[in-house]
């Protein structure tokens, strides 16, 4: 198995240690510029953002060096949908992000997921464009900033997680249109 595929089993292997430290009430808080942060958020946070550079680095080690696989090309998106929907759902759980923001990017990974599914059977790829990445960056950046209390520019007095949120909401829904948009070949036989 190459270094690729074995980052995004690591980032699979981390969901389940990010569930535990979220899930598990956290008695002991720390104080980070000013902020009380419960000590296993911190480190769920820390666990989140360790997976998340996963996902950044085995796609550039598969690319630089020709690695990439089917299990990449199945594993690896279906590793980041994983970790966010599951970080997602952690958040709504700590009443840090609404259930309806939440429920909108749940479905839309799910309708993706299930187009690339037909787009496979046709023999088809479907690579992530821009507005996708855009997506994953500033969804990855919001559950960070969110869990975190929007440290370190809380004391700058604007929510950085909430925009960031509602910036990925936006390419959510975008990056989601434009995917079956541009797909709509594939459902040709049903009209």
């Amino acid at each position: 198995m190459n270094l690729p595929n074995k980052l995004t089993i690591a980032r699979i292997l981390l969901i389940p240690v990010f569930i535990v430290l979220v899930a598990i009430p956290s008695h002991t808080s720390i104080s980070l510029l000013g902020s009380q942060i419960p000590v296993l958020q911190l480190l769920a946070t820390l666990v989140f953002a360790i997976a998340s550079f996963t996902d950044y680095l085995d796609g550039v080690i598969a690319r630089k060096y020709n690695l990439v696989t089917n299990f990449g090309k199945f594993a690896d998106p279906m590793a980041d949908k994983m970790l966010v929907m599951t970080a997602f759902i952690s958040l709504v759980s700590l009443n840090l992000a609404p259930a309806w923001v939440v429920s909108i990017i749940v479905c839309r990974e799910l309708a993706v997921t299930g187009l690339r599914i037909l787009l496979v059977t046709d023999g088809e790829v479907m690579a992530a464009a821009w507005p996708g990445k855009i997506k994953t960056a500033t969804q990855m950046l919001a559950i960070i900033f969110l869990l975190l209390d929007d440290l370190p520019v809380k004391s700058l007095g604007f929510p950085l997680g909430t925009i960031l949120l509602y910036i990925c909401l936006f390419f959510t829904i975008y990056s989601g249109v434009d995917y079956f948009v541009k797909n709509k070949h594939v459902f040709s036989d049903s009209f």
